[in-house]
C-alpha cells in the first residue's frame, strides 16, 4: 500500500541496488551465527540495548533495555537472556514475542561508536536459576527474554559519527531539551493531568520502582 504523500517510491530491491549500490566483500562476510569470545566480551561491557520486535501482522516496536554493564546474561554461544525489569506494563515487546518470536538487538557501549547487532528468535522465560543470576538491587526479575542467536555482526560507526552522540560539546543545553512530562501530559490530555503531576509521577517511578 502506498502513501499519497510520497510520489517517487522505490518498489524493488533491484531499484534500490541501482541507486545505492551493493555491499563490499568485508560487509558481506562479517556476519557470524554464534556468540564468539568477541561478541561475549562486547555484551559484558554493554549497559544499553535496543530491542526490535513485531507482532504477527508485522506491526513493529523498538524498545530500550538498560542496566549495569553486562546485565544481559550470556548462557552459551547460542543463547542469551535479557532480564525484564519493571516498566510501564504496556508489554509491547513481550506481547509481540508471544505472537512472533523474531527479534533484533543492538548492543551499545557508551563512548564506542561501533555497535553489535544481533538477530534471532525469542521466548519469554521464568527459569529460576537464570532469573536468580540476573538479580539486581536485591530484586530477582519475574521473567526474562530468552534469545536463540541466529546472526550477529559489528555495525560501523557512521551513525554515531554523524550524530556526534558521544561528544558532550555537541549536546543540546539542558534548558533547551524537550520536557517529557509536558509531552506526556499533552498526549494524555483526556485524563486532565498536569505537567507537574506527570513530573512528580515520573520522579517517584525513577526513585522507587526501577527494580
Amino acid at each position: 500500500m502506498t502513501n499519497s504523500i510520497f510520489t517517487d517510491i522505490i518498489q524493488t530491491e533491484e531499484m534500490l541496488r541501482e541507486i545505492c549500490g551493493t555491499p563490499g566483500e568485508l560487509v558481506k562476510n562479517k556476519s557470524i551465527t554464534y556468540l564468539d569470545e568477541h561478541c561475549q566480551q562486547f555484551i559484558a561491557k554493554s549497559p544499553l540495548i535496543f530491542l526490535a520486535t513485531s507482532d504477527a501482522s508485522g506491526s513493529c516496536d523498538v524498545s530500550p533495555r538498560g542496566d549495569a554493564e553486562g546485565f544481559v546474561h550470556v548462557v552459551d554461544e547460542q543463547h542469551l537472556v535479557i532480564p525484564e525489569r519493571p516498566g510501564n506494563r504496556r508489554f509491547d515487546s513481550l506481547c509481540n514475542i508471544l505472537s512472533n518470536p523474531q527479534i533484533g538487538l543492538i548492543f551499545i557501549i557508551p563512548g564506542l561508536e561501533e555497535t553489535l547487532r544481533m538477530n534471532g528468535r525469542a521466548v519469554l522465560i521464568q527459569d529460576e536459576e537464570l532469573m536468580t543470576k540476573m538479580q539486581a538491587q536485591g530484586k530477582v526479575p519475574k521473567i526474562g527474554i530468552g534469545v536463540t542467536v541466529e546472526e550477529c555482526y559489528m555495525h560501523c560507526a557512521k551513525a554515531f559519527k554523524r550524530s556526534h552522540t558521544w561528544e558532550p560539546e555537541s549536546w543540546i543545553v539542558k534548558e533547551l531539551l524537550p520536557k517529557p512530562a509536558r509531552i506526556i501530559a499533552s498526549h494524555a490530555n483526556k485524563l486532565g493531568v498536569t505537567e507537574e503531576e506527570v513530573a512528580q509521577s515520573l520522579k517517584e517511578t525513577y526513585e522507587k520502582r526501577l527494580y
